[in-house]
């Protein structure tokens, strides 16, 4: 159905009746901003944006949805590179209005709505000195985080968010609210722990919480041309150092900040980042390897975690690519190879070109879930952002060509939050294929129609 006809039928009148929030249309004062999303790359237009306050709400928005044959999307943060959370004459549900978050710190959990941020999470956590992994910018969406496996600057000592994961509330397709935990939906549970936005819209979360007072980061800057031997000091410290220690090798514009030498300031600079979830006193000792290297620049600084989740938060309004490469082993000749890439990368702008690395509790909990790419120590992750449309064939060829470089020592894996839309085979990597063939099947019981496709998508099983 046209979008310009919608506005006039009886069935978005009978959605309105009754709908706890806001449904948008195009010929509303608030459409433009309500269908903007984090990749200014993605200009689409839906027939409507249903912004839901509770789960009532989203069973009647699908229902709508459905008797209409609509393209559905599901906006949580609305970080999706691909644009996942948006759709060109669809119906979008709209969570951001459900962001409560309550903490219970005797028993160290939170409880947390479908459409909250991980600075919602991260903040209602922080007076009580509690944490869990979140996503390393605090406006990721909790909800699309979680469900794709959610890594970040804790998971080596806590492992990813969804390890820490205790239920799940959703709505599934024909509009039914489902509990999925260990004991109650537990082969739909084992599903939610990286199978993404495939079964249902997810309405609220329970987190395990950890205590962590504070932490340390440590932003410490080389010129780019010392990339190659600051890179290689980088992987022989985290090869050995301790899971409180996170974090990544960034190659970046250097920013206009008190930290960075004038001279490096819109020149690519080589920054090493370490995060400890520890004061500083220890962090210092711990790191010292790094400290040792003679860098330009540094900030070191003792905070909550809530202030380092926003200490990166990316500049919204550019326009996006991103991939990655789960990477077996990282030798020199790998080294090499991803610091030359850095010279393509589009400068002076907000891109990263970025080396994480995983290991510590990533690798060791629940080899169960259908996670395939936790066990690679390391990731390549090409991070583009930038302006101008011209530089777009640019910005993607660059991601892409770190990839081709880094194929001898793949992993073959790769956490589907890292990309965009790069092809089946690529989203059959991101689960393992067995866990696909399982995660179908799991689809198949609770969307067989495949309501929920706007996604890394995993298609139902056919019927026996």
């Amino acid at each position: 159905m046209a979008s310009e006809t919608l506005g006039g039928t009886a069935a978005l009148k009978d959605l309105r009746d009754g709908f706890t929030g806001e449904v948008i249309t195009p010929d509303g004062p608030a459409y433009d901003e309500a269908r903007t999303i984090f990749n200014a790359m993605i200009d689409r237009r839906p027939s409507a944006i249903a912004q839901c306050e509770t789960p009532e709400d989203i069973a009647k928005a699908l229902r709508f949805g459905r008797d209409l044959d609509l393209e559905i999307a599901v906006r949580g943060g609305g970080h999706s590179v691909a644009g996942m959370s948006l759709t060109d004459g669809g119906l979008v549900i709209d969570l951001r209005r459900m962001s409560a978050v309550v903490v219970d710190p005797g028993a160290r959990t939170a409880e947390v709505a479908g459409g909250a941020t991980m600075s919602h999470l991260d903040r209602a956590g922080e007076p009580y000195g509690l944490a869990t992994t979140g996503g390393r910018v605090s406006t990721t969406g909790v909800g699309g985080f979680t469900l794709g496996g959610g890594a970040g600057w804790l998971d080596r000592k806590y492992g990813l968010i969804c390890d820490n994961l205790l239920s799940v509330h959703l709505v599934t397709s024909d509009g039914n609210a489902v509990r999925a935990s260990e004991d109650e939906n537990p082969e739909l549970f084992w599903a939610l722990h990286g199978g993404g936005g495939n079964f249902g819209v997810a309405t609220s979360f329970s987190f395990r919480l950890h205590p962590l007072p504070t932490v340390t980061a440590m932003m410490l800057l080389w010129p780019a041309d010392a990339g190659r031997d600051v890179t290689r000091a980088y992987r022989d410290f985290l090869e050995s150092a301790p899971d409180e220690v996170g974090g990544g090798l960034i190659f970046l514009t250097g920013p206009p900040e008190e930290f960075v030498p004038e001279h490096m300031v819109g020149q690519l600079v080589c920054m090493a980042l370490v995060t400890y979830a520890g004061g500083e006193a220890e962090a210092r000792e711990v790191a010292r390897p790094m400290l040792g290297l003679g860098h330009a620049g540094e900030m070191i600084v003792e905070l909550p975690y809530a202030e380092l989740q926003c200490m990166l938060d990316d500049p919204p309004g550019c326009r996006n690519y991103w991939s990655a490469e789960h990477l077996d082993s990282f030798p020199d000749e790998a080294v090499d190879l991803f610091c030359a890439r850095a010279s393509d990368m589009i400068v002076p702008s907000p891109s990263q070109h970025v080396l994480f690395p995983q290991g510590g509790a990533t690798a060791r909990m629940n080899p169960d879930f259908p996670i395939p790419w936790r066990r690679a120590p390391w990731v390549a992750h090409p991070f583009g952002l930038w302006e101008d449309p011209a530089d777009d064939e640019r910005a993607r060829r660059w991601a892409h060509d770190i990839r081709a470089d880094l194929q001898p020592w793949s992993s073959g894996a790769v956490y589907l939050n890292f990309i965009g839309y790069e092809g089946e085979e690529r989203v059959i990597a991101g689960f393992g294929p067995e866990n696909y063939r399982r995660l179908a099947a799991v689809k198949a019981e609770y969307d067989p129609d495949n309501v929920f496709r706007l996604n890394h998508n995993i298609k139902p099983a056919p019927a026996a």
